[in-house]
């Protein structure tokens, strides 16, 4: 049973002051005499004349204040003067005021002397009360056995508090062999009398099953009769009884009003239960307050879960204001009792420098401490700061260890950290199933980091076979979480109609959730889309709002798109300036219609961020606004330079671009060689500008060595490519001009390259 635990000691004091007093009170009203104003005298002359009974009531009035002013010291004396006449149950007395000082001097070696007087005469009490001082150790020399083998004495004759006692001496083997039967045997007995901590234990052995088969509504029913008795253990195991239906049907608001009996006597067990009773509202109104309130009074009594829940309600500011250093304050309390919890709290409080001074290595030790204790969130936290080196020196084993134990608990976040040490090989040897095992048993608690990760093993076939469906399942269990990245890849397998069925609106529905979430590759995708009216109404201005959501985050393609609108003059506010023809439209984004307004400063600033950023799109038309002065002023050397950049990435139109300025001494001194050595890059990637400039510098020997066939072979693949009517009329001319200085077999030879080139390349810019 959680939170409710046996007793296995109890204060002797207690019930000896109960038994004694109930044994006084019993006799006086027993003496009729004893009633009226004074001493009998009758009776007291009894007593003086030696009666021994005589003398053991006028001892008892004394001791009671009973017809006479309260004087131990004259019930000292009368009952000593009973007990040496050999008169058991003043002998049993004499002990009991000589263990507490009252009418003599407290002496524990009298006590036990006069206690066993009685006790040899059979006196239930007496063999109970000496029972007791071998068990304290209290005038004889501390001896379990000697305390069992009077407390047997006593609990034969039927006395219940020696029946409780026997049966505590059982359960925890003191000296007798342990025995759970016997210990439930006896407190039955005594439970049977109506002895309320009897009852409660037995309730207990009933619920663990110790002694007795396990048997809950028998627990339920022992726990009742204490209970009603007041008992306040007894009132709090059964409120835990009533809230998990275990013995009786689950009530929360009976286990409530039982947890609320018990902590209104100051059970911190029960303050602990009633706190978590208004924290998650059941039984009674949530109440962070009453939470913190009852978590209160048992952390104040040193009850380390109470003072560890205390911590969190500061620490989120529930229930009072939110305060980081009493939050840090209660988890260390809790921390220094060894409970684990609050001490991977205290580790997260120091691991985030909240309410203490940030110190990795605190964080480290306290996440060890919990650790340790099998805390999985701490082997977890802790395995995170071996890998950074955080308090620790990095070590990816030990974080791989640490990740491996929470993750064999079934520790979600753990084996999905011990599946990315196998993806990456940090601390085990790289090994793609291990990783998938770990991530699909996270993905299975439902962890959408897990996932997503799953998703992408399917999607690549790395650890598993590759499986689009089963990748498009992932992605979705993850997306429906929330994981924007998830959301994205989902939209672009609806896109490419990949694990699922082509449905662009469902792509565009993917896309705009991780798109709001702030995914920079989203909002590029979404941008798409509207410039392209798939599975969105075409919008450009939605376009470019998505766009330069996208390129304030530094997304490279979403800042040549921008510059692109800016550009165009399409989607985005308008300048004066007439719209520039010499871009041809990225990808198949862009549908300009006629003129239209642009703004080149920005298109400028646009293809800058992404031309830094290696884009090589953006560097050739950055290169392009250097070389007209638009957005920037007209600088040959920096359309070069930028031209170069692009070019060396193996972008054709900037190759192409790079050869005019080589062949015309902008930006770069002239150089017809590195002009053909450009125009050809370009011209093999099907460029059909640098195949007619490559095929003219053939003709004419500029740069090459004059060659009239290969002049035939780039004409022809320039004539049929896409060129203005100008230059494709040019090529044309270019290709029938060189026919003359070709033998037949010359010419039936290039136009058979020319052929094979075009099968080869059926698509080419």
């Amino acid at each position: 049973m959680e939170r409710g635990r046996k007793q296995f000691f109890h204060t002797a004091v207690l019930d000896t002051v109960l038994l004694v007093v109930t044994l006084i009170l019993v006799l006086l009203q027993a003496q009729s005499q004893s009633q009226a104003k004074g001493i009998n005298p009758a009776l007291l002359a009894k007593a003086k004349a030696g009666d021994a009974k005589a003398q053991m009531l006028v001892a008892a009035a004394y001791a009671t204040g009973k017809g006479v002013p309260q004087d131990y010291t004259q019930a000292a004396q009368w009952y000593r003067k009973a007990a040496e006449q050999g008169y058991a149950w003043a002998e049993d007395n004499l002990g009991y005021i000589y263990s507490h000082g009252q009418g003599v001097p407290q002496d524990y070696a009298q006590a036990v002397k006069w206690y066993r007087k009685a006790a040899e005469q059979g006196d239930a009490w007496a063999q109970y009360s000496l029972g007791l001082c071998y068990a304290a150790g209290q005038g004889v020399p501390q001896d379990y056995a000697q305390a069992a083998k009077w407390y047997r004495k006593a609990a034969e004759q039927g006395d219940a508090w020696a029946q409780y006692s026997l049966g505590l001496c059982y359960a925890a083997g003191q000296g007798v062999p342990q025995d759970y039967a016997q210990a439930a045997k006896w407190y039955r007995k005594a439970a049977e009398q109506g002895y309320a901590e009897a009852q409660y234990n037995l309730g207990v052995d009933y619920a663990d099953g110790q002694g007795v088969p396990q048997d809950y509504a028998q627990a339920a029913k022992w726990y009742r009769k204490a209970a009603e008795q007041g008992y306040a253990k007894a009132e709090n195991n059964l409120g835990y009884l009533y809230f998990h239906g275990q013995g009786v049907p689950q009530d929360y608001t009976q286990a409530a009003k039982w947890n609320r009996m018990a902590a209104e006597q100051g059970d911190a067990e029960a303050q602990f239960n009633l706190g978590e009773d208004y924290d998650s509202g059941q039984g009674v109104p949530q109440d962070y307050m009453q939470a913190a309130m009852w978590y209160r009074k048992a952390a104040e009594q040193g009850d380390a879960w109470a003072e560890d829940n205390l911590g969190y309600l500061y620490f989120h500011g529930q229930g009072m204001p939110q305060d980081y250093t009493q939050a840090a304050k209660w988890y260390r309390k809790a921390a220094e009792q060894g409970d684990a919890w609050a001490q991977f709290s205290l580790g997260f409080c120091y691991a985030a420098g909240q309410g203490v001074p940030q110190d990795y290595t605190q964080a480290a030790m306290w996440y060890r401490k919990a650790a340790e204790q099998d805390d999985t969130s701490a082997e977890d936290n802790l395995g995170s700061l071996y890998i950074y080196g955080q308090g620790v020196p990095q070590d990816y084993a030990q974080a791989t260890a640490w990740y491996r134990k929470a993750a064999e608990q079934g520790y979600a976040d753990a084996q999905y950290n011990l599946g990315v040490d196998y993806d990456s090989g940090q601390g085990v040897p790289q090994d793609y199933a291990q990783a998938a095992m770990w991530y699909r048993k996270a993905a299975e608690q439902g962890y959408a980091e897990a996932q997503y990760n799953l998703g992408v093993d399917y999607a690549d076939g790395q650890g598993v076979p590759q499986d689009y469906a089963q990748a498009a399942k992932w992605y979705r269990k993850a997306a429906e979480q929330g994981d924007a990245e998830a959301q994205f890849n989902l939209g672009v397998d609806y896109a490419d109609g990949q694990g699922v069925p082509q449905d662009y609106a469902q792509a565009a529905k993917w896309y705009r959730k991780a798109a709001e979430q702030g995914l920079a590759e989203a909002q590029f995708n979404l941008g798409v889309d509207y410039a392209a009216g798939q599975g969105v109404p075409q919008n450009y201005a939605q376009a470019a709002k998505w766009y330069r959501k996208s390129a304030e985050q530094g997304f490279a393609e979403a800042q040549f798109n921008l510059g692109v609108y800016y550009a165009d003059g399409q989607g985005v506010p308008q300048k004066h300036m007439l719209a520039a023809k010499w871009y041809r439209k990225p990808w198949r984004l862009f549908d300009r219609s006629g003129r239209a307004m642009q703004d080149y400063a920005q298109a400028a600033k646009w293809y800058r961020k992404a031309a830094e950023q290696g884009y090589a799109k953006a560097e050739n038309n950055l290169g392009y606004l250097y070389f007209h002065g638009r957005g920037v002023p007209r600088d040959y050397t920096q359309a070069a330079q930028w031209y170069r950049k692009s070019a060396e990435q193996g972008n054709a139109k900037a190759q192409l671009n790079l050869g005019l300025c080589y062949a015309r001494g902008d930006g770069v001194p002239r150089d017809y060689a590195q002009a053909a050595q450009w125009y050809r890059k370009s011209a093999e990637k099907g460029n059909a500008r640098a195949q007619l400039n490559l095929g003219l510098c053939y003709a004419r020997g500029n740069g090459v060595r004059q060659d009239y066939a290969k002049a035939y072979f780039w004409s022809e693949l320039a004539a049929a490519g896409d060129l203005n009517t100008a230059h494709a009329k040019t090529a044309v001319k270019e290709r029938d001009k060189v026919v003359s200085h070709l033998t037949p077999a010359d010419l039936s030879r290039e136009r058979e390259r020319a052929r094979e080139w075009f099968a080869k390349h059926p698509k080419h810019p």
